[in-house]
């Protein structure tokens, strides 16, 4: 039976991607074309525009302009704002009583994990209420971690940027010799080692960067972590190691002051119970230093990693606008409670299809890196993940020449 409430929201929450803005115009794009939605508002700062419900954090967005609903997909940032809010029980209750205040019947999230516990949360509440309301979740994270999803949009620009930082700072260790040999660049990641995993992906001889990988999935002992480098350093004259934000070893992530007894403090928690840690790539680099009495850089891009507009790999923004697309045609269909799940077509040739994945399984899970994709002895990343990965960041990526 079709919703009797004739409008929709969309909301983006958790940090931005390269690419969350394509899922913005993916879905109001869709909306509009549909002569069962009338008009698409849109919340600034994700759930928080909902609990707020004043017109100013509830902007209408039916009226926006083709051309510039195409430049907003081109920006990078979440163009609705987002928010890492952790939605309680009365907050819920408030937003759906926005909702229905503006005749709201269709309600999407983009979003990552965190996300898709409030949509989670919002489709049950509604459920239990017995409100006509149907709640679709687009996946969007850098991290690549949701599961029920072959990859999450987002990660394949994000990756692509690490491939290339890893390259040029390869290239750099390389040309500046005994004045800065060793570098170490620590990329975001928080559980799972999809994107320090992604540095391979322009490494075409055994000497090209990176040498090393630092992932959250194998635990990393200091002592043989730091042989590996000097291994590189002395067989090719430069390293780089390419670490997760979130490296652990035996005792958790990695610090100076980690011990059995006493693993290392972060430096904040966030409002879903998330640390943050101090840098384990300063770490291991200062392990390296001391042992090699070189100079060791350590690199920490930030947000550079899921806002550099020049990465934006094109499968990657096809992807993102497809799926936010493809959430109105499910909501609209009957379906709520689910995330959009991107599926690789069978075949050699690199295809995607968009199914649906239940948000009971999605919130709160994390998918790591499986073992296949492994090479703990080496910490490194196998041909198989690389073959996985490589079709996500678009164009081929350059290839370097060497004087030798």
């Amino acid at each position: 039976m079709p919703i009797s409430s004739t409008n929709a929201v969309v909301f983006q929450s958790g940090g931005s991607t390269p690419v969350i803005n394509r899922s913005l115009a993916g879905v109001v794009s869709g909306a509009l074309a549909s002569d069962r939605i009338d008009r698409v508002y849109g919340a600034r700062r994700g759930i928080e525009g909902l609990i707020d419900g004043g017109p100013d954090r509830l902007p209408d967005l039916t009226d926006l302009s083709a051309a510039l609903l195409r430049r907003i997909a081109r920006t990078p940032g979440a163009a609705l704002g987002s928010t890492r809010k952790k939605a309680t029980g009365q907050d819920i209750e408030t937003a759906l009583a926005t909702m229905r205040r503006l005749n709201i019947g269709y309600c999407f999230l983009i979003g990552g994990n965190d996300s898709a516990e409030t949509g989670y949360a919002l489709a049950e509440a509604a459920k239990t209420k017995g409100i006509d309301l149907a709640v679709m979740h687009v996946p969007k994270t850098i991290d690549n971690d949701l599961v029920g999803t072959d990859h999450c949009p987002g990660y394949g620009s994000a990756a692509r940027f690490v491939a290339l930082a890893t390259m040029g700072a390869g290239r750099d260790a390389e040309t500046m010799g005994d004045a800065s040999p060793i570098a170490f660049i620590e990329v975001m990641g928080r559980d799972a080692g999809w994107l320090p995993a992604a540095a391979v992906l322009g490494k075409r001889e055994e000497r090209d960067a990176p040498h090393v990988l630092g992932l959250p999935e194998v635990p990393i002992d200091e002592q043989r972590f730091t042989d590996a480098v000097e291994k590189a350093y002395k067989r090719y004259g430069f390293a780089v190691a390419v670490v997760s934000e979130n490296t652990r070893g035996v005792n958790g992530v990695l610090g100076g002051d980690a011990a059995p007894d006493r693993p290392v403090r972060p430096n904040r928690v966030d409002p879903f119970g998330h640390p943050y840690f101090p840098s384990p790539a300063a770490h291991l680099a200062s392990l390296a230093e001391k042992r090699l009495g070189v100079r060791v850089r350590v690199e920490k891009p930030g947000t550079i990693q899921r806002s550099m507009a020049a990465c934006v790999s094109s499968v990657d923004a096809d992807e993102a606008e497809q799926a936010g697309k493809a959430a109105v045609a499910y909501a609209l269909a009957g379906h709520s409670g689910e995330m959009v799940a991107l599926q690789r077509a069978e075949g050699r040739a690199y295809g995607c299809e968009y199914g649906l994945a239940p948000l009971s399984q999605v919130e709160g899970a994390v998918k790591a890196l499986p073992p296949e994709f492994l090479d703990p002895d080496r910490y490194f990343a196998t041909k198989a993940f690389a073959d996985y990965a490589r079709p996500l960041i678009g164009a081929p990526l350059p290839r370097f020449g060497r004087i030798d």
